[in-house]
């Protein structure tokens, strides 16, 4: 598993992919389905649009958490020295917050219990994506897109991981929350024992010193790097409305039972599962040969959008799944080539983790983000077409976006 001259093998990729099948795995399980059932309200006073309320409400609450812990972690582990490595105690301590706050909201009641334990949840996978993440910028040069394939594929994989197996065994939401914690205390512990670290570079306290918090902060000022960050929150939230509240959509918008609604879901996630893990292969290994990124990111972007603003406009389950598909293929290639992009226009070595931090998190907060603003568009017109249609547009939208993007090829990356 030696990483000569920036690459790495098969064993590498193996442990990288289960690390990030397991994160995204636990993070996306509850979004989709456990927290829509943990929280739906079909018989309340107030009606269904109540609990669509409070799960977007849960979710964008755990999305801001993210977004402050995972750079936070970042920069940290980026400053960590020790036999020990970097990145490895880093992810340790993400996977075991994570695992203690799956089980905590196994048992939670209501929506601030709910949301107290999926904060945890959220912080410790963003601590834990932080270090996972910064492996790629560490050791890789050739093999970014590839790296950041496998994220994006374990991200469609993890939802059908996590759903299916609930749905097919027919766990109930306690049980599904503590098979997760599992899930994630086994794979994530071993991945990050497995996988290399090694010790950062011996860096004199005087050259730390002499770096002003304005020089930390000189990446965020970088335009490319801004338009990336920009580009990607955009679009993830636009992905978010489109996915993020299906099973909702399935009970009150396409009136299924819940029973139907699980196993339609269930195939909806199917289908783009395929198409995402087939897309972002494809078009990480096609960005890495040409070295080309922003064309990609741009147009798959747009694709997505298409995909929402169809569905938006025939709102029946079978043009729901030819949208899956198409949100799939345009969403797969995105994340797998944006986030290569991502690490491309890194300029400050010693910053890794915790720009890739911001990096993670700006799809993060997409993702969470998304169903709070769809519940809103939900609420005031007490339907699911907006909702489609305003994802459709910030889908478009984040894609131009990148078009700001000067450095269009791979020969400009700083490593």
């Amino acid at each position: 598993m030696n990483t000569t001259a920036g690459r790495v093998g098969a064993k590498w990729f193996v442990l990288f992919t289960l690390a990030w099948l397991a994160l995204w795995t636990v993070q996306l399980t509850p979004l989709q389905l456990l927290i829509p059932l943990q929280l739906n309200t079909p018989d309340d006073a107030d009606g269904w649009i109540s609990g669509v309320i409070s799960s977007g409400l849960v979710l964008a609450v755990g999305g801001v958490a993210g977004v402050i812990a995972g750079p936070l972690a970042g920069g940290l582990s980026d400053r960590t020295r020790g036999a020990f490595g970097r990145r490895r105690p880093w992810a340790l301590a993400g996977v075991g917050l994570g695992t203690a706050s799956l089980i905590a909201i196994a048992f939670a009641e209501g929506a601030w219990g709910v949301g107290l334990a999926w904060i945890g949840v959220s912080v410790g996978t963003a601590v834990a994506s932080a270090a996972f993440t910064a492996l790629i910028a560490d050791q890789l040069t050739t093999q970014r897109g590839t790296a950041s394939a496998a994220v994006s594929s374990s991200q469609a994989l993890g939802i059908i991981v996590g759903v299916g197996v609930i749905v097919l065994l027919e766990l109930g939401t306690v049980t599904g929350y503590l098979v997760l914690a599992g899930f994630l205390a086994i794979v994530g512990v071993g991945a990050a024992l497995l996988l290399p670290d090694p010790p950062a570079p011996a860096q004199s306290a005087v050259a730390r010193e002499r770096r002003s918090l304005s020089d930390r902060l000189a990446t965020l000022r970088d335009r490319d790097f801004a338009w990336l960050l920009g580009g990607r929150l955009v679009v993830n939230i636009g992905n978010a409305l489109g996915t993020g509240l299906l099973f909702f959509f399935l009970l009150y918008g396409l009136d299924r039972d819940p029973a139907s609604a699980e196993d339609d879901l269930l195939l909806l996630i199917v289908i783009y599962t395929v198409f995402v893990v087939a897309s972002s292969i494809v078009s990480g290994s096609v960005s890495d040969r040409t070295g080309r990124r922003v064309g990609i990111v741009v147009w798959s972007a747009i694709l997505q959008g298409v995909a929402a603003l169809f569905i938006a406009l025939v709102p029946t389950f079978e043009t729901t799944m030819v949208g899956a598909a198409l949100l799939g293929v345009g969403y797969g290639a995105y994340m797998s080539v944006g986030l290569a992009l991502g690490t491309d226009l890194l300029p400050h070595p010693e910053d890794h983790a915790r720009d890739l931090g911001f990096v993670n998190v700006s799809a993060s907060l997409g993702q969470l983000l998304g169903p709070l603003i769809g519940a809103g568009l939900v609420a005031l017109v007490g339907g699911f077409s907006l909702m489609f249609a305003v994802g459709g547009v910030l889908s478009i939208v984040g894609g131009v976006m990148t078009f700001a993007i000067r450095k269009r090829n791979r020969a400009t990356s700083a490593v």
